[in-house]
């Protein structure tokens, strides 16, 4: 009688092992959700602002998620070259890259407008570069360039996920003054993307060849007269010490950069988790326009000291840039559809035929 007894509980005892042991495996589960570890590198060196300021984003993600979310941050070239990063991020080298659309525009032309094409992120109504940013993200938003953008990176594998401003672009520094469009002939610029040929179109002599890590040793050593960049150039990046003439007349209220990530990294994450990527990414749109805005202010402070020497360009110089870059939006637009969409949209938005 007692063998049949415990012969009938057996059963029932494993059935209890079996539920109790789902139920530490299910405790455990919820208390360890997964963490993910994703790598995102700069196209720019340390030094550079908005560089710096990715740990702010590595910090809000990390947030945003309640720790599920941790990512490495890396400047140029620490994991690979800026040439290197866009394949890198395709690949799954990297889980996300943080540059502008200017270094891509021979893969995803439109990306060129999206970094802020020559005269096109110009806001004269705004009265604050903070005013001028957000009526820029506006545009993005409002009128549907976001979404022209994540369809056309999303056709090489990588999923548009926000964007940041670098300030007043293009920020000029040059190692004598130029206040003409004489003095301009050529002088031997570092450029990105359509900005070379713009500079080009008004005399100057544009070059993309120059890393931004080797641009100081270049200005100093005379193989550059001049480069653009934002406003890191002076406050992080130190090469007013080697060319301290900051030219005016040429500058976007801001430029635009971009964060992409990997599509299957992307793809790969739950639904929170993608929304506090994207929280996070907003998050940084925000402290970039305070940390810009900031950094000019310091800029002002140094033009004041004698650090900076604030050249201007005269009117008839300023007509011929205007001039070659509606130029060049018309070039742009036969690009292909996505840009020929985008210029349009920006003539519409500024009320140009």
């Amino acid at each position: 009688m007692e063998r049949q007894k415990l012969f009938l509980l057996g059963p029932v005892i494993l059935a209890a092992i079996v539920a109790v042991s789902l139920l530490i495996v299910s405790t455990t589960s919820a208390a360890d959700p997964e963490v993910f570890r994703l790598k995102i590198q700069s196209a720019y060196p340390r030094g550079d602002l908005s560089m710096e300021l990715l740990k702010d984003f590595a910090a809000a993600a990390d947030k945003r998620s309640n720790g599920r979310l941790k990512i490495a941050v890396f400047a140029a070239p620490e994991i690979v070259t800026f040439e290197q990063l866009f394949e890198a991020t395709q690949r799954g080298t990297l889980d996300m890259l943080h540059a502008a659309g200017t270094f891509w525009g021979g893969i995803v032309p439109v990306g060129e407008i999206e970094f802020g094409i020559p005269y096109g992120f110009k806001v004269p109504e705004a009265r604050s570069y903070p005013e001028a940013a957000e009526i820029i993200r506006k545009f993005f938003f409002e009128r549907g360039f976001a979404d022209i953008l994540l369809e056309e990176y999303g056709k090489h594998g990588l999923h548009w996920l926000e964007i940041h401003t670098y300030g007043l672009v293009p920020f000029v520094v040059a190692t004598k003054p130029i206040r003409t469009c004489e003095d301009l002939k050529g002088v031997k610029i570092r450029d990105e993307g359509i900005w070379t040929k713009w500079h080009n179109m008004v005399g100057a002599r544009g070059t993309t060849s120059v890393a931004p890590e080797d641009t100081y040793m270049g200005l100093k050593l005379g193989s550059l007269d001049a480069s653009q960049w934002d406003v890191s150039c002076i406050t992080g990046l130190k090469w007013h010490e080697v060319a301290p003439y900051w030219i005016r007349g040429e500058g976007n209220d801001t430029a635009v950069g971009h964060i992409l990530v990997n599509m299957k990294t992307w793809n790969s994450l739950p639904a929170d988790l993608k929304e506090a990527l994207r929280g996070a990414a907003e998050d940084y749109w925000k402290i970039t326009i305070d940390a810009y805005d900031k950094e000019m202010k310091i800029v002002r402070d140094m033009v004041k000291g004698g650090k900076v020497i604030e050249v201007w360009l005269d009117q008839d110089c300023i007509d011929k840039h205007a001039e070659a870059a509606y130029t060049l939006w018309d070039e742009l637009a036969h690009k292909d559809a996505a840009c020929a969409k985008a210029i349009q949209l920006i003539k519409e938005w500024r009320g140009i035929k």
